[in-house]
């Protein structure tokens, strides 16, 4: 199993912090972002990994992270995305370096509190198909919004008007080889990128789709400079450890 790290686009909404770097490369608490994802899929078990990245500060990722042996990788590779396509077209970007095998997609804004590897082991017993990671939110028309029914994924909203659940979908994706089919076949958006949230409708709509709720707080720090500085308290009170009695 390899990982993807989803590190692109332009960063607006932490404008103006990012008129100089990468939003990715941005502090939280004391490290980059970008170190997040990556200790993450580490600890989940994964060993072989790209970051897909994209503006005007590409080679700073280099220069941060090298040939990722800091973090006790067998392997770190790097792929360049022109633009803003969509997150789906960042992943597409890296078909070559999977080599037929099952993936762990992360977006690099995002961080959660605890392990993934139980989700990621249930995942690989799993015959076929995709598994997304949901989280209970008070706002979720600002994300991907998962409907369920029992133990099946029926339908994803993206940032829908009228959520019909507060089921986010954190931006935490396993797919077999065949993702890289299906966003072949996807057409643009009305804002002209190709959406994670079709790829993952397309598996519903297969029967291929499991979830799992994720345990611990998640953030995704991108979302604007509030959830950036929240994001920077959650870690701090995390990795502090509990305050002594």
């Amino acid at each position: 199993m390899k990982g993807i790290i989803l590190a692109g686009g332009l960063g607006t909404r932490l404008s103006p912090l990012t008129k100089i770097t990468n939003k990715h490369l941005l502090p939280v608490y004391n490290k980059p972002m970008i170190y997040y994802p990556i200790e993450t899929l580490v600890e989940a078990g994964l060993d072989d990994i790209i970051i897909v990245t994209g503006g005007q500060n590409a080679g700073d990722f280099l220069r941060l992270l090298g040939n990722g042996a800091q973090f006790g990788l067998k392997e770190l590779h790097y792929t360049y995305q022109e633009g803003e396509g969509g997150i789906a077209e960042a992943l597409g970007l890296a078909e070559h370096f999977t080599d037929e095998e099952r993936l762990v997609v992360m977006l690099g804004d995002n961080i959660v509190e605890q392990s993934i590897r139980p989700y990621v082991e249930v995942f690989a017993r799993q015959p076929n198909g995709a598994k997304i990671l949901l989280k209970n939110v008070d706002n979720p028309e600002e994300f991907g919004v998962a409907e369920v029914e029992g133990d099946r994924v029926i339908g994803i909203e993206e940032k829908p008007a009228r959520p019909k659940t507060n089921y986010a979908v954190i931006g935490v994706y396993m797919y077999d080889a065949r993702v890289f089919d299906i966003i072949k076949q996807l057409t643009r958006s009305a804002r002209g990128e190709l959406e994670i949230t079709d790829v993952n409708n397309a598996y519903i709509e297969r029967g291929e789709m499991t979830f799992d709720f994720l345990e611990g707080w998640w953030a995704d720090a991108g979302e604007s400079c509030d959830a950036l500085l929240q994001t920077s308290r959650l870690v701090a009170e995390r990795d502090r450890g509990p305050k002594p009695s």
